[in-house]
């Protein structure tokens, strides 16, 4: 008997970063970075761990909405579930009434993917490798097999996407190489969020560069004369041969939008994300047009792979950013991988937060080994925080990722830092002598 699946351990986990306002952006003033972290055990002993990442307040939700997904996990044979990681995607996502509540979107979309991830976990362990060469080494038809195709059919067949992965099959083995030696390229957020003072983004700019980073992303969108003036230091700081990208995080209206970066546009920049709302595909096309060349990026917002679907489409986006825990997992991901191979745009994946660096890394290096055979202006984005908590941080090189090498998805918590953090109740949390405040959002200048 190879063992079932056992009650699930769900764990509130918060670290408390807003006190020094890391991550504020414009829409989000007052990050506190936490897990809604699961560890899916089995009879035999083994188990897999993943986690929805939230910013705080409803992270308790999150942890209810994994406790909903349980017992459609619980009991199942483990050989049998593992062989089929396709069939899983679909028992979890495809059940009627929990759908329902979304449909495919939203807390419990994100609460089975958390599920999903935990149990690619599982296999990679199991077969001692880390995610990504366990995906990479898949064939196309194994990875076919992992896509839910429905809804996507009329841009993105199982036909078409086993001719994309059979394309990128000569020098796979080659890509894996170069990976393990060279690792991937990354981009970093870290000096850019807009609670810090023009002090501490000059220093950490110049920390940027001496780390070997290329290009840097400023959080903008709370005032526009403050936004020319931050993006203006920089680009000065950095000087011409650095790619330099903004992201306003949802906070304008589409004519503000292509007005701004047009005030913005001679910075040199390379992206502008999050420009309007993630749901408004035709502001975003419209902001497309209308800031061209600078390119449009979004995805750490998009419920699923069926609006990714028509932001490519319709060329809305001209980088897509996908989000190892926003969809339902790595199946998902995956299908989203396809569809920007499908339309020839690069994928530059969001991250950053609670362990979204060292979970997202995985798709990444899959991506380019497996799907589209292409660094060419792809990036993974790096936030420098938390990475001490996790039994495998995310590395970085002269600013690149380094290859992640122990078996799993990078998702494993260290026991010390789920107990620190766990909320309410963990020390990180009573010991205070304050809670975190509250900071209202401001309206956009």
């Amino acid at each position: 008997m190879s063992g079932v699946f056992e009650p699930f351990t769900v764990v509130d986990v918060r670290f408390p970063t807003s006190r020094d306002l890391d991550g504020s952006d414009a829409m989000n003033p007052d990050p506190d970075y936490s897990a809604a972290y699961v560890e899916v055990p089995t009879s035999t002993g083994e188990s897999g761990v993943g986690f929805v990442f939230t910013i705080g307040r409803g992270n308790e939700v999150a942890v209810s909405a994994i406790r909903a997904v349980e017992d459609l996990v619980v009991g199942l044979d483990v050989d049998a579930t593992l062989a089929d990681l396709g069939g899983l995607w679909k028992r979890l996502v495809h059940d009627s009434q929990l759908r329902w509540l979304g449909p495919e979107k939203g807390v419990v979309h994100m609460a089975v993917g958390a599920v999903v991830n935990a149990v690619w976990d599982l296999r990679a362990k199991r077969e001692g490798k880390p995610l990504w060469r366990l995906l990479a080494e898949l064939s196309p038809e194994e990875t076919v097999a992992l896509v839910d195709f429905r809804h996507l059919t009329d841009v993105l067949d199982e036909d078409r996407a086993l001719e994309l992965l059979r394309a990128a099959e000569p020098g796979k083995a080659a890509r894996i190489a170069e990976l393990e030696e060279h690792g991937y390229p990354a981009y970093t957020t870290s000096a850019g969020w807009l609670g810090y003072s023009d002090e501490k983004v000059r220093r950490l700019v110049r920390e940027a560069l001496d780390d070997g980073f290329t290009h840097l992303k400023l959080k903008v969108g709370a005032d526009a004369d403050d936004d020319a003036r931050r993006v203006g230091m920089v680009r000065e700081l950095v000087g011409p041969d650095v790619r330099l990208s903004i992201d306003a995080n949802q906070v304008w209206e589409v004519p503000e939008a292509v007005s701004t970066v047009a005030r913005l546009a001679p910075y040199d920049l390379t992206w502008v994300e999050e420009p309007t709302s993630p749901d408004d595909i035709l502001g975003l096309r419209a902001v497309a047009e209308g800031v061209a060349p600078v390119l449009v990026a979004t995805g750490e917002h998009v419920a699923n792979r069926i609006v990714f679907k028509q932001l490519l489409a319709t060329g809305a986006i001209g980088v897509c950013q996908i989000d190892a825990c926003r969809v339902a997992g790595v199946n998902e991901n995956i299908a989203i991988l396809l569809l920007a191979a499908q339309h020839g745009v690069p994928v530059c994946p969001h991250a950053g937060g609670v362990g979204l660096c060292e979970v997202v890394q995985h798709l990444s290096f899959f991506d380019y080994a497996a799907v589209s055979g292409s660094q060419e202006g792809r990036w993974i984005e790096f936030v420098d925080h938390l990475h001490e908590h996790f039994v495998e941080p995310a590395r970085i090189e002269r600013g690149r990722y380094t290859a992640p090498r122990l078996p799993g998805s990078g998702a494993q918590l260290l026991d010390a830092s789920v107990e620190r953090y766990r909320y309410p109740d963990g020390p990180a949390w009573t010991d205070t002598v304050a809670e975190p405040t509250h900071t209202e959002l401001t309206p956009a200048g």
